[in-house]
């Protein structure tokens, strides 16, 4: 019997042996988490609004609600500006106890909280440190419209061209949507390495609670460092299902080194220590979930507690209650929890997030612990898992469970396209993925929003551009005849989810009055899902989320209103990068051993 069989003492939807486990953490946060504090009872609680005097002052968004106003036409604009400063670079931490190479946003993973009011102005300047191997690299900020700024969506060969190593790009945007949501990076399966954080977008709640515990961010993680693994996935002959080797909840689990070969133990360290989370009894807490992994669905649930999901991706939606919460990669649910599972302030609960049986993992489970008040925090908790099974067929919950609280209808559309999803092998034995009938490959030194502003509309067929013409209303039919699930995000856009299910589309619309919105929804195994967007001008990444498929070509990108892409007013830095990038790709081996994205 392993360690991890103790630790986790039941799992959602099944339950394991128990056995004697300590509490007590061997390795420093430093050591673990570098200069993160996310995973810590340090973590800072979330004010309302970013105020002086947040108690005092006005709500910056003023008047406007998250019932009464349409996010997608209107929004403040405060005049604010947030200003942050990344460093991108390598290190060396062991976020389970197994010590390997990552790469760290200003030296942390997680790396640190993006934070804003509705209606801010968002810039953050990004110094690309990653050398000895020297990298490009560049950030997409997950969720966000861009509407008014397409060209720093951060998606290379698309958006921009990658920031050179030593290299430095400021991005500059408008947070037009409000709740939680996260950065990554968007250069080859990069993000799987360490390149994420969280994002905090304040505004208005239909719904009162007492403490913001700010972001859970929920990641399958990866003792290999990406660039192998995408070596090995895309060789002769190569495996494209690639497994994780943990799972973690703010950056911290713990891992047994007795599975490890007798040569490799040496890196690793037992009991590295769990994320923890101070609760306050009777109190109504704020928990942000995010699925920031490279692969696995999560299950996310509080031992003995029930969750209240007020908003899913940037969406708020009418709350309800459920004790489980399923979020493929990329997505995120705000949920409220009351700690009224026991009136004693010295009680402690398991947190719990599981990959489903459809996600590639060797240990899919994580926890972390929940204090309440006066609980002893070297306590290890005894509470039980809620036995609910996963669902079928690597899908989300159902479609139907949540309705976004500002109602919007469907409109007919004006342009219907299908997309199918192949897994093949080409004529080198390397498994890759077909969508939409192309396997994608970018070039990072010709983005397609420059060629498209300077009226160049023909690319080479391996870039799988979709040229969508004037066409706004506009509907993509997913269709998956493979036995997996993939979480589909669309930058630039919230999605109507108009249907999803097994086998072929039956033209049924799933509450057309006010159907969900997302920017991330799972197509599930065998089965077909059906979006539907409302288009802006722009060019517009359309992938699965999982960061083996996209490195495998697993991408389309959609250009929007060609007219008005034309006429955009690109910044002079988008192409000052791309000189950058064209002069040290010309002395540099540029080492794309996958689609780029």
């Amino acid at each position: 019997m392993g360690l991890l069989d103790g630790l986790i003492a039941g799992v959602v939807g099944s339950v394991l042996p128990r056995v004697l486990y300590t509490a007590v953490a061997t390795l420093e946060q430093s050591n673990t988490n570098g200069l993160s504090v996310l995973g810590t009872l340090f973590a800072p609680t979330l004010p309302p609004f970013l105020s002086d005097d947040p108690a005092h002052d006005p709500f910056p968004w003023g008047d406007r609600t998250d019932s009464g106003t349409n996010p997608y036409l209107e929004y403040p604009l405060t005049g604010d500006v947030r200003r942050y400063e990344f460093v991108i670079s390598r290190g060396v931490i062991a976020p389970d106890g197994y010590e390997r190479e990552v790469l760290l946003v200003n030296g942390a993973y997680p790396g640190p909280l993006i934070e804003a009011n509705w209606g801010d102005t968002i810039v953050v300047k990004v110094h690309n440190n990653i050398t000895g191997p020297d990298e490009g690299t560049a950030i997409h900020w997950h969720g966000f419209l861009q509407h008014e700024t397409p060209w720093e969506d951060g998606a290379p060969g698309i958006s921009q061209c990658p920031i050179t190593p030593r290299g430095t790009y400021q991005y500059e945007f408008v947070a037009s949507l409000y709740g939680t949501s996260w950065y990554h990076a968007h250069y080859s399966a990069q993000y799987t390495g360490g390149i994420v954080g969280p994002i905090v977008v304040h505004g208005p709640t239909h719904e009162k609670y007492d403490i913001d515990l700010g972001p859970v961010m929920l990641s399958d993680w990866y003792h290999k460092e990406y660039f192998d693994i995408v070596e090995e996935m895309l060789a002769p002959h190569g495996n494209p299902k690639v497994y994780s080797d943990n799972n973690l909840i703010n950056g911290k689990m713990h891992f047994d080194c007795s599975t490890l070969p007798p040569n490799d133990t040496h890196r690793c360290t037992n009991n590295a220590g769990l994320a923890q989370f101070r609760f306050h009894t009777g109190k109504t807490h704020r928990l942000r979930l995010i699925n920031s992994g490279g692969d696995g669905v999560q299950r996310f649930s509080i031992d003995e507690h029930t969750l209240t999901v007020i908003a899913e991706d940037f969406v708020p939606v009418q709350p309800y209650n459920t004790t489980v919460v399923t979020l493929g990669v990329g997505q995120r649910a705000d949920v409220l929890v009351t700690a009224n599972a026991s009136k004693s302030p010295n009680a402690t609960f398991w947190m719990r997030s599981n990959l489903t049986s459809c996600s590639p993992a060797h240990q899919p489970y994580a926890v972390a612990a929940v204090h309440y008040d006066q609980a002893n925090t070297s306590t290890t908790p005894d509470s039980r898992a809620w036995d609910v099974p996963d669902p079928e067929n690597c899908a989300n919950d159902p479609l139907g469970t949540s309705e976004p609280l500002f109602p919007i209808p469907v409109p007919k559309p004006t342009m219907v396209e299908e997309m199918g999803i192949e897994l093949f092998r080409n004529e080198s034995d390397v498994a890759l993925w077909r969508f939409n009938g192309v396997s994608m490959r970018t070039d990072y030194n010709a983005p397609v929003i420059l060629l498209a502003n300077d009226g160049v509309f023909r690319y080479p067929e391996e870039w799988n551009v979709v040229n969508c013409r004037n066409h706004t209303k506009i509907r993509i039919i997913v269709n998956n005849r493979g036995g997996g699930s993939h979480p589909m995000h669309l930058h630039g856009h919230n999605f109507y989810v108009l249907h999803e299910g097994h086998g072929e589309w039956d033209g049924t619309i799933v509450r057309p009055s006010n159907p969900t919105r997302r920017d991330v929804y799972l197509v599930r195994a065998n089965g077909h899902l059906v979006i539907q967007f409302d288009g802006a001008p722009g060019v517009w990444a359309f992938h699965c989320h999982i960061a083996w498929h996209a490195s495998g070509g697993f991408l389309t990108t959609l250009i929007v209103r060609p007219d008005k892409v034309e006429q955009l007013e690109i910044p002079r830095d988008v192409e000052k990068t791309c000189r950058s990038w064209d002069l040290w790709s010309k002395y540099n081996i540029v080492d794309q051993i996958d689609s780029g994205t």
